[in-house]
């Protein structure tokens, strides 16, 4: 049984939250009623087949789309996010499956984009001068961090790297300023093999700092091996969340497209 200690700790390691979150998009109910919750220190996955309303509870989470009803709670304070740069003010990192990079930029300019470092003194506030030196050595630290040892040419133009390294600068630029929570939709849908462990590599090297983690995916067994907790979504609500290790892959996936319900394995919404 759950004390009221236990009760009161969960509820402050709550990072960011949503309530009773609705969506609608002419008579289409993309969200309805639906719930959300990821913990401190977790990887959570956020799972389900097409039309759940995945990408909408993420557009929602990152800011980039308004509910209609609900509220959302950053570290428990209700908070109203009306734009992807208030998310990342509050500390929200998302990394899109479009990943929107810069190709002709470089890995530097792409990781500091939009958050360029002035130069101290005059030089920075009246003669706006970057302070690239301090990027660099900013972006170099990042990248070592999440292992990317192959980067260390970062003056190199983003379109000169693989997918599986675009994907990296991306999640870096998402690691580097998220200090609540980092959003990845689908890191790893166009990747093969050796880039799809890379970047697993990556979403483990972001929470070993502390940083939880949502992961959207449909590759399962990545899920099982990273995800602490699975968020299963379907027809615009949460149906389920589940502990990983309480529950196995087909039982998921069973769950996701409607052939067994919650209450049939003891699952609570």
């Amino acid at each position: 049984m759950t004390s009221a200690h236990d009760t009161a700790s969960t509820a402050t390691d709550l990072v960011l939250e949503a309530r009773g979150i609705v969506k609608r998009y002419g008579r289409v109910v993309a969200l309805d009623h639906t719930d959300f919750e990821i913990r401190r220190g977790e990887v959570l996955a956020v799972i389900g087949d097409n039309g759940a309303g995945k990408s909408s509870l993420i557009q929602v989470l990152a800011g980039a789309v308004q509910p209609d009803e609900g509220e959302l709670l950053v570290g428990g304070e209700p908070t109203a996010l009306r734009s992807p740069v208030e998310a990342r003010r509050l500390g929200i990192e998302t990394v899109f499956q479009s990943l929107a990079v810069s190709p002709a930029l470089d890995i530097v300019s792409n990781i500091f984009l939009g958050r360029e470092l002035r130069r101290p003194g005059i030089a920075g506030s009246l003669f706006r001068m970057l302070d690239k030196k301090r990027m660099r050595e900013q972006s170099l630290e990042v990248m070592s961090q999440l292992g990317l040892q192959t980067l260390q040419n970062i003056g190199q133009s983003v379109e000169t790297l693989s997918g599986g390294q675009r994907q990296g600068v991306a999640v870096a630029r998402a690691a580097a300023f998220g200090s609540k929570v980092v959003i990845l939709d689908e890191p790893t849908a166009a990747l093969g093999v050796k880039e799809s462990g890379r970047v697993v590599n990556l979403i483990k090297d972001i929470n070993a700092r502390g940083i939880p983690v949502i992961l959207i995916s449909h590759n399962m067994p990545q899920i099982f091996e990273v995800a602490d907790r699975i968020h299963i979504q379907r027809l615009g609500r949460r149906i389920a969340l589940v502990e990983t290790s309480q529950i196995d892959m087909a039982d998921a996936v069973a769950l996701m497209v409607g052939a067994k319900t919650p209450e049939q394995m003891g699952l609570a919404s």
